[in-house]
């Protein structure tokens, strides 16, 4: 089978939106970067602002304390889960949507924060939910776009085992 073909015939062809996932993620934090002081909350709304965070960790600031050495595991980690989720790509038929959709969206939201770790040594974070004095983590674009393509595949696996 011809390269162009399997692309055609396979999760490939949706690889534009992993383009399109890390174009955004990278866009909003570039605006973020100019525009945000460090940690100075900016109100949206009663229960979101952007604030400015840099995360030298992984989610929920897991290893935000330690030496260094988890940029290079997390960036490792990423390249990684990156040549697992093309292969599997490359094995799902055309009409895997759902799934083919969900990789990508998993993959562009890695290598969005890969590129930040590679780049500056931590990610860059501005989405700042709260109740109150109560905040949840703040995360970016591309943290969204990895909890939207996991939420997908768990949606996905819990459809077929209920049609099994």
């Amino acid at each position: 089978m011809l390269k162009s073909e399997r692309v055609r015939t396979s999760g490939l062809r949706w690889l534009w939106l992993t383009a399109c996932v890390m174009l955004v993620d990278r866009l909003t934090k570039l605006w973020v970067l100019h525009h945000l002081m460090f940690l100075d909350p900016q109100r949206v709304t009663s229960f979101f602002n952007l604030t400015l965070a840099l995360n030298t960790g992984a989610s929920f600031g897991f290893l935000h304390n330690a030496s260094g050495w988890q940029n290079v595991f997390l960036s490792s980690l990423a390249g990684f889960v990156a040549i697992f989720i093309l292969v599997w790509l490359s094995r799902l038929a055309k009409d895997a949507r759902w799934t083919s959709i969900a990789l990508c969206f998993i993959l562009g939201g890695a290598l969005g924060n890969a590129w930040d770790r590679l780049s500056y040594h931590y990610v860059i974070d501005f989405l700042d939910f709260h109740l109150h004095d109560w905040h949840f983590a703040i995360f970016n674009i591309a943290d969204t776009a990895i909890c939207v393509g996991a939420a997908m595949l768990l949606l996905s696996w819990m459809h077929r085992a209920d049609h099994s």
